[in-house]
């Protein structure tokens, strides 16, 4: 009878990680609305096509005199679900769901550059610690200080006119994202330092090779998941401020952060033209924000309020 007790507590949802996660509907409803963009992304040609446009094609016929949509809410129409830009005319829908390709691909790119180099520099700093630890510590403490956004205008400029803008951006804003998580991984590590079994394991000959890949990452996985996944979002948002400010993907490639750059100077005379490409970045990032906070809440109890 005690085991079969064991065992029911053991499956109720406050014990196993997949039925809390389940249990908390926000979390459930992020990742959701996560899987529908990733969706999206993948078949923004599809849509695009269905609705019988695509990205790059000027439809000048769509706007009146002055450059404006013709019609309601910016053009929208049964030929232009979200309406058109201004003055180019293009299909606003296929700029967005092509936009999503954009942005979900430097935001993940981003953000495994940002964890691996942040996972191994916080892992060997507090498992090696002394002179090494005290170095990596510094570096991490001025790459928090130094400001990344002014160099990447640089960078930027003096880029050669043949590098992909969209690698130079996955590139900078990666290089520029690991410390947060190198400093997490590491204050985790120096914790395992003092668990038995890891104490065990040195004390037995174990060496550094097998102590990192046998007691440390594999205690860490967790913490790196939920880290990656809370992440993201600030990948996709970094992105959408460089294409805002004119320095990220370059035209004519869709980007949710241009096209919002360039409908603010729009918004009283065609307001829809900032509100859907806002409208899709709000809601990844937000999604993005739910999926990783129930994501913690599953894996460590305790952090639960």
């Amino acid at each position: 009878m005690v085991v079969d007790e064991t065992r029911a507590v053991a499956l109720t949802p406050a014990r196993h990680p997949l039925r809390r996660l389940l249990a908390d509907r926000w979390a459930v409803a992020g990742a959701t609305i996560v899987l529908l963009f990733i969706l999206i992304a993948l078949i923004a040609p599809l849509l695009s096509a269905i609705e019988g446009h695509d990205p790059y094609t000027y439809d000048t016929s769509a706007l009146d005199d002055s450059g404006l949509p013709r019609g309601f809410g910016g053009g929208i129409g049964g030929g232009h679900w979200f309406g058109v830009e201004p003055v180019t005319g293009r299909d606003l829908f296929a700029v967005v769901v092509h936009g999503a390709r954009t942005s979900l691909l430097v935001g993940f790119a981003a953000t495994i550059l940002a964890v691996l180099i942040g996972v191994l520099a916080g892992l060997t700093a507090g498992y090696f610690g002394g002179w090494y630890d005290q170095v990596m510590s510094r570096i991490i403490d001025v790459l928090f200080g130094f400001p990344w956004l002014v160099f990447v205008i640089a960078i930027g400029a003096v880029a050669p006119a043949g590098f992909p803008k969209q690698l130079l951006v996955i590139l900078v804003i990666g290089l520029f994202g690991w410390p947060s998580i190198a400093r997490v991984v590491r204050g985790q590590t120096l914790a395992l330092k003092r668990r038995t079994f890891v104490v065990a394991s040195a004390a037995l000959g174990a060496g550094p090779g097998h102590q990192l890949r046998r007691q440390y990452l594999p205690n860490l996985w967790s913490t790196i998941i939920v880290y990656a996944t809370i992440t993201v979002p600030g990948m996709i948002g970094a992105e959408a401020a460089l294409s805002f400010l004119g320095v990220g993907v370059p035209p004519p490639t869709p980007a949710w952060g241009r096209t919002i750059g360039e409908a603010v100077s729009w918004v009283q005379t065609d307001p829809m033209f900032l509100v859907f490409p806002g409208a899709a970045l709000f809601l990844v990032t937000f999604a993005f924000n739910l999926f990783g906070d129930g994501l913690r809440d599953a894996l460590d109890p305790r952090t639960r309020r």
